[in-house]
């Protein structure tokens, strides 16, 4: 015990009541009266689907990061994104044609996140919107590879899809 709560006890012990005093009669004279209850109506459960997201058939090429195959200032894309020296196909960056950009009058816009289906296992995937390409190429994306990494090609009716960032719940409700 330690000593302020013992000098505590010692300087003001405690009191043992007996019998214990009536509450006056103001406080006593409670008089009981009516509450109503308002329980609110159930809520009801809207369903929302999911929206339908518009699929575009694409010619898909392979580029890295050389002068040859871009400018002159090979590791800055379009969007001003450093591309490091040791950039991979994993990190999946890609380059869209300047007629599918909002820029240019499309649906797409740097940032955004894309489905890319048709090319092979490996390539297939969600790529991110980093660069445009050559202005007279139209309906074609590139794909970003590293410089070491020995993929080359060219497919015909690959499909890219846009990935919704926000997740569209499943139920929502709704307050009547």
């Amino acid at each position: 015990m330690s000593i302020a709560l013992f000098l505590l006890t010692f300087l003001f012990p405690p009191r043992v009541i007996l019998h214990p005093a009536a509450l006056p009669s103001t406080v006593a004279r409670l008089s009981p009266r009516m509450v109503t209850l308002m329980v609110p109506k159930p809520a009801l459960i809207v369903q929302v689907l999911p929206r339908h997201m518009p699929t575009y058939s694409v010619t898909a090429t392979i580029y890295s990061a050389q002068p040859h195959q871009t400018d002159s200032e090979p590791f800055v894309t379009a969007d001003n994104s450093f591309i490091t020296p040791h950039h991979s196909s994993k990190n999946h960056w890609i380059a869209l044609s300047r007629d599918m950009l909002k820029g240019w009058g499309g649906k797409f816009q740097f940032g955004d996140s894309v489905q890319v289906s048709g090319i092979s296992p490996d390539l297939d995937g969600n790529y991110v919107i980093h660069d445009t390409m050559n202005r007279r190429l139209h309906r074609t994306i590139d794909l970003l590879v590293g410089t070491k990494e020995d993929i080359y090609g060219k497919w015909n009716h690959v499909k890219i899809v846009k990935v919704d960032p926000k997740p569209v719940p499943e139920l929502q409700w709704e307050a009547s």
